[in-house]
């Protein structure tokens, strides 16, 4: 069902327009989506300039922030921004559809990658040559040897054929059946140099007839825990670099505040909250943060449903943050229908509030509260300055799914950063640079 991004006029359409994980959607050459809301100095023109900028190697970058504060809304952008698009044929797509993101390996990625890269090339008019055909051809043949991925195999004499049923039926057999999983992820490990390859095969092919680089966007990397997220990125960083494909990987927070990313910092772009507070000055208002986020309910809900005063603490419970500004919403919208009402009230965020909170409390285990008080006490109204080490640890234990949201704060160790206003780090030339071996 397609989705209509229409400012709602009543509760139940605000309700619909706060959905939590509804996907901005937008065309290229398009308008930007209806709800969209520009952020506060643009942060992710960062990664856009380090795409757009000269390279030796392959660019590759990964690219971070907290849960819900609109990496998926900024790569679906990317993916149609026309600078990108000239230089670059973006391939954007999600891992959840291609693997179980709570059994992810290196060797799935890889797979998803080129199984992405072919259809969505396919779909787009793009013919491979023939030899390259026949060589991907041959490993459809050795994955199929010990397990079957086409129903019937497809008898059919098109090479293109067989592939589009392979690469269309792999991704949800490896999410689905541990049996296929198992089997692809030997046949993969038998010959991974083989496997890059192809990728690079590929790559050169579709640059020779488009004069365009292909560009992978993998959104919800960054939703494995962080053991699995370490052995990927950080055990096998270099077959992840190897692909002579420009690539953007999403990673989640813990791990790249996690001392094994070290090694690949340089290439890490991290995308901040929305700033409601000047740094180290929380009793002041950010006043073009709550601009911005008073700006994101407006583009989805009538202002006359919600009281100025509500309005304002829900800006102040989200905490910055998209995905929970929409949770607030959601919660007061739904008291307010209980009571009848027709419009929000402060009462009703509040209320918001205090249910967020009981959520953290049923989570949390003791030694992580100890951990927050311990924050807290670093970290009054007249000056922030929450102890590193401490956030630190506390964002190693919490897994990537109960992490963000409004617990988590960026570290204070700013000093190995270059920052666009206040979290955001810029990349050098430099960066495009360096070794993928």
């Amino acid at each position: 069902m397609e989705f209509e991004y229409i400012t709602a006029e009543d509760m139940g359409r605000a309700w619909l327009n706060f959905e939590l994980d509804l996907p901005l959607e937008v065309e290229p050459d398009g308008p930007p989506n209806p709800f969209y809301v520009d952020r506060p100095g643009n942060p992710i023109a960062e990664l856009e300039q380090a795409l757009l900028a000269p390279f030796y190697h392959m660019p590759k970058y990964c690219f971070s922030g907290h849960r819900g504060c609109g990496k998926s809304t900024e790569l679906r952008r990317m993916a149609v921004n026309p600078e990108i698009r000239a230089k670059y044929w973006p391939i954007h797509f999600t891992i959840r559809d291609e693997a179980d993101v709570n059994n992810l390996d290196y060797r799935d990625v890889l797979l998803a990658m080129g199984g992405q890269i072919y259809r969505q090339y396919r779909a787009g008019g793009g013919k491979l040559p023939k030899q390259l055909l026949s060589e991907l051809d041959q490993f459809r043949g050795q994955v199929e040897k010990e397990i079957t991925i086409t129903p019937g195999r497809l008898t059919g004499s098109e090479v293109e054929g067989k592939l589009d049923g392979f690469f269309a039926q792999a991704g949800l057999k490896l999410k689905l059946e541990p049996k296929v999983r198992t089997a692809v992820r030997q046949v993969i490990e038998a010959d991974i140099t083989g496997l890059i390859e192809l990728l690079n095969t590929v790559s050169t092919a579709i640059y020779t007839q488009t004069k365009r680089w292909p560009l992978v966007l993998i959104d919800d990397l960054d939703k494995p825990d962080l053991a699995r997220a370490c052995e990927i990125f950080h055990e096998r960083r270099g077959v992840m670099l190897q692909p002579n494909i420009a690539i953007v990987y999403t990673v989640s927070s813990p791990l790249f505040y996690s001392a094994e990313f070290e090694a690949i910092r340089d290439r890490a772009i991290f995308l901040p909250n929305v700033k409601l507070h000047p740094h180290r000055r929380a009793d002041e208002r950010d006043g073009e943060g709550y601009r911005t986020m008073r700006a994101f309910v407006h583009k989805r809900m009538h202002p006359g449903l919600i009281t100025d005063e509500a309005l304002e603490e829900a800006v102040r419970t989200s905490g910055g943050v998209f995905r929970e500004m929409c949770r607030v919403m959601r919660y007061a919208i739904g008291r307010a229908q209980v009571k009848q009402q027709s419009q929000i009230e402060l009462e009703d965020v509040q209320r918001a509030g205090s249910e967020i909170r009981n959520e953290y409390r049923r989570i949390l285990t003791a030694e992580q509260r100890a951990l927050l008080r311990e924050v807290h006490a670093h970290n009054p109204a007249a000056r922030r300055t929450a102890t590193p080490c401490a956030a630190h640890r506390l964002n190693t234990m919490l897994p990537s799914r109960a992490w963000p949201k409004t617990i988590g704060k960026r570290p204070d160790d700013r000093s190995r950063y270059t920052h666009l206003g206040s979290d955001t780090r810029v990349p050098s030339r430099q960066d495009n640079r360096v070794s993928s071996q």
